[in-house]
C-alpha cells in the first residue's frame, strides 16, 4: 500500500490541471461564440462602435489571445523538463503578451469614455492591468532568479487574472447582464479579489500536496 499512494498523487494533481484548464478552454469557446463573433462579420453594427480605437484593438486583442492561450503551457512539467528553451520561448511570449495587452486595454477603456463609458470602468481596468503587470513582472524576476517554486506561484497568480477577461463575459452573458454597463462593471471589480483569492487557494493546495509526502516520510524516520 505504501509504495502505490504516491504513484496516484500525481495523477491527481494531473487530473485537476486538465480539468481546470478544460473549464479555461470551455470559457474560451463560448466568448468566441458570444462576444467575439463579430470579428468573422465585417459588416456586423458593432464595427462602428470600434472604428475609433480599431488600431489599438487589434494588438491588444492579439497580446491577450497570446496571454490565455501559451498560459497553460507554462504550466506543464513535461514541457519545462523535456523542452526547456521553448518553455522560456513561450514563457516570454506570455510575458509580453500580459504587458502589452494591460496598458492597451486601459487606453482603449479611456478612449472608449468618449462614446459612453463611464470614468469609473476605465478605473476597473487600470487596476486590472496593474495586477496583471505586476504579478507577470514579479513571476518574471523569480524565473530570472531560477527561484521557480516563487516563479510558478506568481504565475499562478498572474494567469487568474489574466482570464478574468473570460470570467466577466462569461457571467455576464450567462446571466444576461452583458447589456447592463453598471452589472458589467460590478462583475468585474467581484472577478478581480476572487482571482487572486482563487489562485491561492490553488497555491496553497499545491504546497499542501508536495509537504504531504515529506511529513510521512519525516514520521516514518522519526518512528
Amino acid at each position: 500500500m505504501s509504495t502505490s499512494a504516491p504513484s496516484l498523487r500525481p495523477s491527481v494533481g494531473v487530473r485537476g490541471k486538465y480539468i481546470i484548464f478544460a473549464f479555461v478552454f470551455t470559457m474560451l469557446l463560448y466568448v468566441l461564440q458570444h462576444n467575439e463573433r463579430f470579428l468573422i462579420q465585417p459588416n456586423h453594427p458593432v464595427w462602428n462602435h470600434y472604428e475609433p480605437f480599431k488600431w489599438w484593438l487589434l494588438p491588444h486583442g492579439l497580446a491577450g489571445a497570446c496571454a490565455i492561450l501559451l498560459g497553460p503551457m507554462q504550466f506543464s512539467d513535461r514541457l519545462r523538463q523535456r523542452f526547456t528553451k521553448l518553455h522560456r520561448i513561450v514563457g516570454r511570449v506570455y510575458v509580453f503578451g500580459a504587458l502589452v495587452a494591460a496598458p492597451l486595454g486601459v487606453y482603449i477603456q479611456y478612449f472608449d469614455e468618449r462614446l459612453g463609458g463611464t470614468r469609473t470602468f476605465t478605473a476597473a481596468a487600470a487596476v486590472d492591468a496593474f495586477l496583471l503587470m505586476t504579478t507577470t513582472g514579479i513571476a518574471f524576476v523569480f524565473a530570472m532568479q531560477r527561484k521557480i517554486q516563487l516563479h510558478r506561484q506568481w504565475m499562478t497568480r498572474s494567469y487568474a487574472v489574466a482570464i478574468v477577461f473570460l470570467e466577466v463575459r462569461v457571467i455576464t452573458g450567462v446571466l444576461g447582464w452583458d447589456r447592463n454597463l453598471a452589472l458589467v462593471e460590478a462583475t468585474v471589480w467581484a472577478c478581480l479579489p476572487l482571482a487572486l483569492l482563487l489562485a491561492d487557494v490553488v497555491i496553497q493546495w499545491q504546497e499542501l500536496r508536495r509537504m504531504r509526502p515529506m511529513q510521512r516520510a519525516a514520521a516514518q524516520a522519526a518512528d
